[in-house]
């Protein structure tokens, strides 16, 4: 159900199919990672920040995600980090995440991309309109963790996110652009979400039930998109500095979040 409701396809974006197929093949996806994320957590980098063509500004979805994956980390008694461009750095300090400027992959138990940009197969990475992102890219820690045997889960919406690589084929044939932008870079986990900041909710909630305790449960969904749009962040589809994430009003994100929430506890009771 959680798997479900994540990729609710709001902002009509064409990856409904996606999640289909990949869905029919992998039934257990959110539950396998959410495993992997309980068996690993006690020292995790979160990667994430998708710089939006053409001044290459990072964009709303991704930071809000990784933010709650942090404070669900913290919860657990572990310790996370989190790797991101300096604007998302600027709002992330604001709720004492703590960052990480130079990563040692080797003393990570687990790395975690939550809507990062994973290289095309022409090694430049694009957005989902097809156009260039040239600045900085995070996706290197996701390569060298897996070079290392670290266990790594990507989150992504899209197909040119870190993890994507997984079900490149799937980009190709259901994503608009989806030859040129599917990314090549792959993941143990997979997570397939209509917003990559759901994605990292609906993660949390399956962790949430495994443990039977709400990890959401304080979850603000106003207070974190409004700290990223304060650190100057913007809407990755309308390329605007407004409390929005993905073309989606907030107000669609926060009754998300609390359907999301309201599921994680009915469950729990019921176990």
């Amino acid at each position: 159900m959680i798997a479900h409701l994540i990729n609710t396809d709001v902002g009509n974006r064409g990856v409904l199919g996606v999640y289909l197929d990949y869905r029919r093949a992998n039934p257990n996806f959110l539950h396998n990672s959410a495993r992997m994320f309980l068996d690993n957590y006690a020292r995790i980098l979160i990667v994430t920040g998708f710089p939006i063509p053409p001044d290459m500004i990072p964009e709303t979805d991704g930071p809000p995600g990784a933010l709650a994956l942090a404070k669900a980390v913290e919860a657990l008694g572990g310790k996370a980090e989190v790797l991101t461009y300096s604007e998302a750095g600027r709002a992330l300090k604001r709720f004492g995440v703590e960052l990480a400027e130079k990563p040692d992959l080797s003393g990570y138990s687990l790395v975690i991309a939550v809507e990062t940009p994973g290289r095309a197969a022409d090694g430049r990475y694009y957005s989902m309109s097809g156009l260039e992102m040239r600045r900085e890219a995070f996706d290197w820690a996701v390569l060298k963790a897996r070079e290392l045997g670290i266990p790594t889960i990507g989150i992504g919406d899209g197909g040119n996110e870190a993890g994507m690589g997984k079900i490149r084929e799937l980009v190709e044939r259901y994503v608009p652009h989806g030859e040129r932008i599917a990314s090549v870079v792959e993941t143990d986990g997979l997570v397939l979400s209509a917003v990559s900041n759901w994605g990292a909710y609906g993660l949390i909630a399956e962790a949430s039930i495994e443990v039977g305790r709400n990890l959401l449960a304080d979850w603000d969904e106003e207070k974190a998109v409004n700290a990223m749009v304060d650190a100057g962040l913007i809407d990755g589809v309308s390329k605007k500095l407004a409390p929005t994430v993905d073309g989606i009003s907030l107000g669609v994100h926060t009754r998300m979040v609390e359907l999301l929430k309201e599921i994680t506890g009915y469950f729990i009771k019921r176990s």
